[in-house]
């Protein structure tokens, strides 16, 4: 990893000052089609960039890492406000995005160039990585304790920030097969203590990562004909793993291999069994175990995986036919399911890679959303976004169709705008600041009607003294304009220093 010092020195963020004691890392994307962390440090590092700041951006063309704040700075990265409280206690990074994808509506884009786009993602993922390392090294945290790495979005389902999706909207959409619990497995690997077993291995005993609602979205991808019997009966795999503390997405990943994800196409079992692992079918031609009903089946198979991966005694009364023959404990890992791989030449299954097989398939269960993401809207409809300036795309907050409720993310946060498609302002709520006093040192700073040099000029100037400012927006010609409470109009602050 290659990390710079590039701190934001004039950023409010920096010059206020606070300190915080961090507790965990929240991991951002930028939100826009920009690769280059310098044209963010470039915008962000100054005074009127008075509503964002993060600790790092990660520079999506080489994955170096440019640190922008002390790491034990309150930055301003996830929102205001009770629904921001996560500045509190985390450090923000912003991994930086392809330049080949074009956002349509709030998180959904196109892609002109997956190659790319893949590659900038898997750079940033891998530097992510090493940063989160890193900092959980230097601040005593364990990546797996809960909240001590989470995404955006995870801060916002916790009520700790803003409503935004990232990063898994990215990695979701480029089908990078990436997920926050692998990340953070990631980074416990990195620190050279990796929960998921020896060399990175994945345990099979432990909670489930994916949610029934990938399982059953990434068996109607892959069988679009699938039983709704079939889809009924997904959720067992995680509750049925639960009760043996194994991990149901890899049952379920295995079921998949073992029936040709529920088409039995070439399988030795067949729907009617409930047996959607192979289990009893120990040479060719042999029809397998049959079970009452799916739930006992899944039951079963949990049990045998239990039985290879742990030597602890099953929580349920055993209906597992063949636990009795498993050596107990022999496989911890899926990667030894395979009897070529397992070191003791024990595993389900004699066949080469057959534990990776499975692992190949949960990777892509784990990389699917929890149903069919919507589709993009059509070019001709309207679509209202807030943001800073028109120009800044980087200050984004998000997309929407209804006006009303562009306005309310505006109010939500402050300095920021509605813009129709064509970048004309729609709304901007009024400031609500408190006064505050500023000097100014030269004698002929103009007064305006307005915020901008493009507003008429009063004929009036403020000449060298202190002033009371009641209001602040954005316009031409100044990066911010402050309204004197006087109310003889409006003044550059960039010629006014605040006391």
């Amino acid at each position: 990893m290659k990390l710079v010092e590039s701190i934001m020195t004039r950023n409010p963020c920096y010059t206020a000052g606070r300190k915080i004691t961090v507790k965990g890392l929240m991991l951002h994307s930028v939100g826009c089609p920009q690769p280059k962390a310098s044209a963010f440090i470039s915008s962000w590092n100054s005074p009127a960039h008075d509503t964002s700041c993060v600790h790092g951006f990660i520079d999506g063309n080489d994955g170096t890492v440019y640190q922008t704040l002390p790491w034990n700075h309150r930055g301003w990265h996830c929102g205001s406000g009770n629904k921001g409280s996560g500045n509190n206690t985390h450090i923000g990074v912003e991994m930086c995005e392809p330049a080949c994808i074009r956002y349509t509506a709030g998180s959904n884009f196109t892609c002109s160039d997956m190659a790319e786009a893949k590659a900038v993602a898997e750079r940033t993922y891998e530097a992510a990585v090493e940063l989160f390392a890193m900092l959980c090294k230097k601040y005593g945290l364990d990546p797996l304790a809960d909240g001590a790495i989470i995404s955006h979005r995870e801060g916002h389902s916790r009520g700790i920030a803003s409503n935004h999706g990232d990063p898994e909207h990215l990695w979701a959409q480029l089908g990078m097969g990436y997920t926050m619990d692998g990340f953070r497995r990631a980074v416990k690997a990195a620190m050279g203590g990796a929960s998921s077993g020896t060399d990175g291995y994945t345990k099979i005993m432990g909670n489930a990562v994916a949610t029934a609602e990938q399982m059953k979205a990434y068996l109607k991808a892959k069988n679009p004909g699938v039983a709704q019997s079939v889809l009924d009966m997904v959720p067992l795999y995680l509750s049925e793993g639960k009760a043996e503390g194994v991990r149901g997405d890899i049952a379920f990943a295995q079921s998949c291999l073992e029936t040709g994800n529920f088409t039995f196409s070439g399988s030795a079992v067949t729907l009617s069994q409930n047996n959607f692992c192979g289990m009893g079918v120990t040479s060719n031609g042999m029809k397998g175990n049959s079970f009452g009903t799916p739930q006992l089946g899944i039951r079963a198979q949990v049990q045998h995986l239990k039985a290879y991966a742990s030597t602890d005694a099953l929580k349920n009364a055993c209906i597992d036919p063949r636990f009795k023959y498993v050596t107990r404990g022999c496989a911890e890992y899926a990667e030894w399911l395979g009897q070529k791989e397992n070191p003791a030449g024990k595993g389900w299954a004699a066949g080469a890679g057959y534990g990776g097989k499975i692992l190949s398939i949960l990777k892509g269960i784990l990389g699917t959303a929890g149903g069919a993401p919507k589709p993009a809207p059509a070019e001709t409809e309207a679509w209202y976004r807030v943001r800073k300036s028109w120009a800044d795309a980087s200050s984004q907050k998000g997309a929407f169709k209804s006006l009303e409720n562009a306005k309310k993310c505006a109010d939500e946060n402050s300095g920021h705008s509605v813009f129709d498609e064509s970048g004309k302002a729609l709304y901007t709520k009024a400031a609500a600041l408190q006064p505050y006093l500023v000097r100014v040192s030269i004698p002929d700073l103009n007064i305006r009607q307005g915020p901008g040099t493009d507003k008429p000029k009063t004929g009036k100037v403020t000449g060298v003294g202190v002033f009371t400012i009641v209001e602040e927006a954005d316009g031409k010609g100044a990066s911010r304009w402050g309204k004197l409470k006087s109310n003889a109009g409006w003044i550059s602050l960039d010629y006014a220093s605040r006391i």
